[in-house]
């Protein structure tokens, strides 16, 4: 499996432009810490890209990400990124045993605040986000309310990062990929 075939997947499964952009987010983060950690980023990434590919078939927790897992299998998905997308959620019982498990938990959540925060600055980019941003805004508990911050200072923890460390790692990882995500880029 390669990238052209993940991505054939999501295009089946996903329309949501947000959803994709998510996608492709979590993507790039798992990408950079492939890199970091010398292990395989068409793996890492595959993972990151295809962790939610079923939410627009299966959007409850009941169903997500456990109903997309025979799907997955019958496009030829390795079975280690399988189970990595099953262990992407507590929800599921499936415990996250390998790096690259505890990576994909760690970068799903993180993503969404980190867009959010983006898309309220001024330049509307994530060129300028500095972690100082990001931290002003986790205090405000009203802001991205969603965003769940207790597990995403526990996925951090459980990949063995510390938390601002992290942010500052998956900004740098979605910048490279900004105008995919819908940002802007300054200066252009």
């Amino acid at each position: 499996m390669n990238r052209a075939d993940a991505y054939a997947i999501v295009e089946q499964y996903v329309s949501n432009e947000n959803l994709i952009r998510h996608m492709l987010a979590v993507e790039a983060a798992m990408r950079f810490y492939a890199e970091k950690y010398q292990e395989d980023q068409e793996l890492w990434g595959i993972t990151g890209l295809l962790h939610d590919f079923d939410w627009e078939i299966h959007p409850n927790l009941e169903e997500h990400p456990q109903a997309g897992a025979p799907l997955l299998r019958e496009n030829g998905v390795p079975e280690e990124v399988v189970q990595a997308i099953l262990s992407h959620a507590d929800h599921t019982g499936v415990p996250r045993q390998t790096l690259m498990e505890k990576g994909l938990y760690a970068c799903d959540e993180i993503t969404g605040l980190i867009t959010a925060v983006a898309l309220v600055r001024p330049s509307r980019s994530l060129d300028d986000l500095k972690v100082k941003s990001v931290k002003k805004k986790w205090k405000d508990r009203a802001f991205a309310a969603g965003a769940n911050r207790e597990e995403i200072a526990h996925a951090a923890e459980e990949f063995d990062v510390e938390l601002w460390e992290h942010v500052s790692n998956v900004i740098t990882a979605m910048q490279r990929i900004g105008p995919e995500l819908g940002f802007n880029r300054l200066g252009t």
